[in-house]
């Protein structure tokens, strides 16, 4: 998009600040992208210079894609978050064959397909960012955060040479998505730690921290000093349809549109060729000048991707096959425990800090008293520690030839290490509990987890904040968040609350009131209960007070929720503690219902379980399935002997198979609508 000069510019001027503009932005596409300079840094430094005096003289001229806007900007007070219009997700992980087969294997059946192609393609170990184009021209930039909401760092992300400002080639949509990995090479990695420890500062512990800390500077001019790296791997998100149907295709795009894009990737038209591009991404993995940690598996067609959408928080359709874990032995000095927000008691290791995976670690996982037990973990050993891609430290077992004379075995306390209360452990578990409802460090940590963006979202309410709420006894539980609001006088007396942020927080407190019930529930801390969990609860009960009604038996009932979950639930719900906490939620107003009105009417589906499977003609399987769940029946992911109907489409996979093995009534799309509007068969 040229600039649009007041009458004030002479022409000439314009004219020249736009091929200066076009000339620069290519001879930078040219050097940092294609690695084919084709003029001299003193000839490109007078090109900029004059193009740099030109907007001074006349500051109309300036552009979003000058080239001069990537040397930073002053410091800002700090970042806006914004939402992306697709959610930006992280990927599951695999790390053998075996676990990649039944990857592929779940995707298959979920998708009832009998295959897919595949695309790999490197996994750069750096930041995913999100950059938004319009009308070709780069508008925002911003991180990932936690999938749904990121932060804008675009002047940051202005800076980085290989991030197009002007979106080349034609045919591009008029908004546009590009997503991609913001990364530190390796040698100019070492290059600045080498600075750092010259100067006497403190190192950075890889290249993935060092880019973090350069993108979240609020000073874009330091981050303009960074040689930060950009690769980029897909759209986001684009206004119409006039993108790839391929993830090949879409990279290729990319690349014509005048990204940089990793160099390397691969087809692969079934898993022995995804695996033969393991093998060989895993010889040359050190031949690059930029961290990989594995290779990222993605179903080549964008159709077949929508098809299997997401589960949680993670997409179906990729995963991430990570190389094998690095270890390296250290001391390990101390054996502490946390409690966590369900009381269980979690042993982790202090550790003499060592360099392992990429990174420095001085604790490390002990998963259990039994796995500590059953490896002979003991303090002062000294032990193998492996940490396989981005997965927390874990120790691996102890070098016994190196155990100092009259270590002991190691016993989990009797008592909780916050409360002081005994704790139980009960017959077929592994954990350990403290089930002291009032266990003050379990508290710290319900709290937060019930502000968490993931439940109700409150925000302000961090980790910081809830230790402080309790210790000033403002809040006794979870339903006492609610009450802050007439206690406005109190949080302006504690400690970095001023009128700012306590307005900020009963404003967030406020709006959470509007949560959905799946998002309660998941709030409230419930074993075994994350999000999925919760909306099946939420979707089959639809209110608080039905779910406390709810048997074991009913709640079992539920497909994807097994015996121990329904016990887990009934428990919590039959706790005094957790129904007096119910009880003052609703009395605030936090008693959420699903939405009924799509149910009112007949429901002639009461009662019944449906699978769906295959392509449809007058519905997507997702607007089959909503219709079934407006009707009272209910939907399961597979075939078993509860299920009533399959409803079966064309292309149907191993689903209709498993319906005519069980026995169970298969009906097409035309007995599905009779059965639907109760139509004479």
């Amino acid at each position: 998009m040229s600039a649009n000069p007041r009458p004030s510019v002479p022409a000439d001027a314009a004219r020249r600040a736009e091929w200066l503009r076009k000339e620069i932005n290519r001879h930078n596409h040219l050097y940092h992208v294609l690695a084919q300079p084709e003029i001299s840094d003193a000839e490109f430094d007078r090109l900029f210079r004059e193009l740099k005096d030109l907007e001074e003289q006349h500051p109309e001229l300036r552009a979003p894609d000058s080239p001069t806007q990537r040397v930073g900007a002053p410091p800002a007070p700090g970042f806006r978050t914004v939402e992306h219009p697709v959610p930006l997700l992280s990927l599951s992980n695999v790390f053998d064959a075996d676990e990649l087969r039944a990857w592929y294997r779940r995707a298959c059946d979920y998708g009832d397909l009998k295959n897919f192609d595949m695309v790999c393609e490197l996994k750069i170990d750096g930041l995913a960012i999100a950059l938004t184009y319009e009308d070709g021209v780069l508008t925002r930039g911003a991180t990932r955060g936690d999938g749904i909401r990121g932060e804008d760092v675009t002047a940051n992300l202005r800076t980085i040479r290989t991030i197009p400002l002007r979106i080349g080639g034609d045919g591009h949509p008029r908004v546009v998505e590009v997503r991609g990995e913001v990364f530190f090479p390796k040698r100019a990695f070492e290059q600045l730690n080498k600075d750092r420890e010259a100067q006497g500062e403190p190192l950075y512990v890889n290249p993935r921290n060092a880019a973090s800390g350069a993108l979240r500077q609020l000073d874009s001019r330091i981050t303009a000093k960074r040689p930060l790296d950009f690769f980029a791997y897909a759209i986001g998100y684009a206004n119409d349809s006039a993108t790839p149907v391929t993830q090949w295709d879409t990279l290729q795009t990319l690349r014509d549109w005048g990204f940089k894009t990793p160099p390397w990737s691969r087809r692969a038209n079934d898993l022995d060729e995804a695996l033969k591009a393991f093998e060989e991404v895993g010889g040359v993995r050190t031949k690059w000048d930029f961290a990989i940690d594995g290779m990222v598996v993605k179903a080549n067609e964008r159709r077949i991707a929508q098809r299997l959408g997401y589960v949680g928080r993670e997409p179906r359709w990729a995963t991430a096959f990570k190389f094998a874990a690095e270890q390296a032995t250290t001391l390990l000095k101390e054996i502490r425990v946390n409690v966590g927000r369900t009381g269980s008691l979690n042993p982790y290791a202090v550790l003499e800090p060592v360099f392992v995976g990429g990174v420095m670690v001085s604790q490390a996982t002990l998963h259990n008293e039994d796995d500590v037990r059953r490896k002979d973990i003991r303090e002062g050993d000294t032990v193998i520690v492996q940490r396989a891609g981005d997965v927390i430290p874990q120790v691996v077992g102890p070098v016994l030839s190196k155990r100092p004379a009259g270590s002991k075995e190691y016993r989990l306390p009797k008592e909780c290490p916050s409360c002081g209360e005994p704790v139980v452990r009960d017959p077929g578990e592994a954990v350990t509990r403290c089930v002291n409802s009032r266990c003050p460090v379990q508290f710290e940590r319900l709290l937060e987890h019930f502000a968490s963006r993931g439940a109700m979202d409150i925000e302000g309410l961090g980790e910081k904040l809830a230790k402080t709420l309790i210790h000033a006894g403002l809040v006794q539980d979870v339903a006492d968040v609610y009450s802050l609001e007439s206690r406005r006088s109190e949080l302006l007396e504690l400690e970095r609350m001023g009128e700012k942020s306590v307005d900020k927080l009963l404003a967030s407190i406020d709006a959470a009131r509007q949560r959905p019930l799946s998002r309660l529930l998941f709030a409230l801390g419930i074993q075994h209960v994350g999000n999925e969990i919760a909306e099946l609860l939420a979707g089959r009960f639809g209110s608080t007070d039905a779910l406390r009604n709810a048997s074991v038996e009913a709640i079992d009932e539920i497909e994807g929720i097994g015996p121990e979950i329904a016990r887990s639930v009934r428990q919590w719900l039959d706790t005094p503690g957790n129904q007096k906490v119910l009880d003052k939620l609703a009395a605030a107003g936090i008693d959420p219902h699903e939405d009924t009105a799509a149910r009112s009417g007949p429901k002639p589906l009461e009662g019944k379980r449906f699978v769906v499977t295959g392509s449809l003609e007058r519905y997507t399987r997702a607007e089959a399935q909503s219709l079934i769940k407006s009707l009272g029946g209910q939907i399961s992911g597979s075939v078993s002997k509860k299920t009533d109907y399959v409803v079966v489409g064309a292309e149907p996979g191993s689903k209709l198979d498993d319906a005519r093995r069980l026995g169970v009534t298969t009906i097409d799309e035309d007995a599905f609508l009779r059965l639907v509007h109760k139509a004479p068969g």
